[in-house]
């Protein structure tokens, strides 16, 4: 029985499950991004993102509970010296799901797991985007810069209303 278990168990046995997440967990930190079903990517997002958390302070203990997690070398290392300065900033959340459809053979669920730093395609705009917003409709009157209006004291501004009253009163 599976009372309480809420991990999902793929349909293989504890070491047969360890082994696939061990070695999809290095085709991720090695490609960045890989294609795979909908039930193994959750499960996978499960098993790596506490090893990237872990990466993020490069100590001999991290390393070696990485290495005892993945069992490649070349992956702990790429994790600790390539994927842990980019992900240093962010707060968990490492991996990105996106469901691709479904597969021709078995109609299961189809889904690219990739990390979210390293897509260069959703980072790129990111970056360049103004922060500035514009109403849809074009508004006639000028506006007034708030720096300006905030910087006008109450002497100036007792001179201007003089000017503008002299200024109407010439017009009619």
């Amino acid at each position: 029985m599976r009372h309480g278990k809420k991990f999902n168990h793929l349909g293989r046995t504890a070491s047969h499950r360890k082994a696939m997440l061990s070695n999809m967990a290095v085709s991720l930190i090695k490609h960045k991004r890989i294609n795979t079903t909908l039930a193994k990517a959750k499960a996978l997002r499960v098993f790596i993102e506490p090893i990237l958390t872990k990466s993020k302070e490069d100590t001999t203990p991290n390393r070696r509970l990485a290495f005892s997690y993945l069992q490649d070398k070349e992956a702990v290392t790429e994790l600790f010296r390539e994927i842990a300065p980019k992900i240093s900033s962010r707060n968990g959340g490492y991996t990105r799901i996106i469901k691709t459809g479904f597969r021709l053979g078995d109609a299961a669920d189809t889904a690219l797991i990739e990390l979210v730093d390293f897509n260069e395609i959703y980072n790129s705009g990111d970056t360049s985007k103004k922060t500035t917003r514009r109403s849809r409709r074009a508004s006639t009157t000028k506006k007034v810069d708030t720096e300006t209006v905030n910087e006008v004291t109450s002497d100036e501004q007792d001179d201007l209303n003089l000017e503008n009253k002299e200024v109407n009163s010439t017009d009619k």
